[in-house]
């Protein structure tokens, strides 16, 4: 990849790109574990669990195993009592240093700015607007907004579309494997922050266009196209 990425478009992931929602998370996870009886999990392998989705994250709480399926009645009654304590804490989740700084200095450079997140609608929006984020983004794209998500590579497809570009102008942000695949598969260029939650695994590991320490340092290996 030669530098500067022609660019027209910025998509960027929400949990563990823009937000630091691990702590909300987790603290749901183990009051659900608490409620149900069962033996709380460290926050810090919680937090491997993140990135696809409140059901893989209630699943994995419940087995402590990423690809164990829990009894189809235990699943059943765990996920609402999650759901009831991660409403409860949803807006305590903070944006990570630089973002408010990043999104600002990408919307005066002229690019336009969507949000692709596998959190489903009924968190991402009161998420976003109640953190005052939403302002930013002409399009957010949930987990549950379209048949697919990341890492397909329906929502970038999407995205691509809305704005009215090619896929490969469409640059996304993100900070684990789910987002360097859902690119790859789409076609378009792919940076990833190395503070989020990767499953617990270096994001340099990861095919990607750059690792950047924060989103304003994506300005300096972009321009506008």
């Amino acid at each position: 990849m030669n530098f500067p990425i022609p660019v027209s478009a910025i998509v960027i992931d929400l949990d563990g790109t823009l937000l630091h929602t691990a702590p909300e998370l987790a603290e749901a996870a183990n009051l659900m574990l608490r409620d149900m009886e069962r033996p709380a999990v460290s926050q810090e392998l919680l937090m491997s669990y993140i990135g696809n989705g409140v059901s893989w994250l209630v699943k994995r709480a419940l087995t402590r195993d990423m690809h164990a399926e829990p009894d189809t009645a235990l699943y059943d009654k765990a996920l609402p009592v999650f759901e009831k304590h991660y409403t409860a804490l949803l807006l305590n989740s903070k944006v990570f240093d630089g973002v408010i700084a990043g999104l600002d200095a990408m919307k005066a450079a002229g690019f336009r700015l969507g949000c692709i997140t596998n959190k489903v609608e009924r968190y991402t929006s009161p998420l976003l607007k109640g953190i005052g984020l939403a302002q930013y983004f002409d399009i957010v794209l949930s987990g549950d907004s379209l048949p697919e998500k990341k890492p397909h590579p329906m929502p970038l497809l999407h995205a691509a579309k809305f704005f009215g570009i090619p896929v490969e102008r469409l640059l996304l942000i993100g900070d684990s494997l789910n987002d360097a695949v859902a690119a790859r598969a789409a076609g378009c260029p792919v940076f990833c922050v190395p503070y989020g939650y990767n499953h617990g695994e270096p994001v340099d590991g990861l095919d990607l266009d750059a690792v950047i320490p924060d989103l304003p340092a994506a300005l300096k290996l972009i321009k506008h196209a």
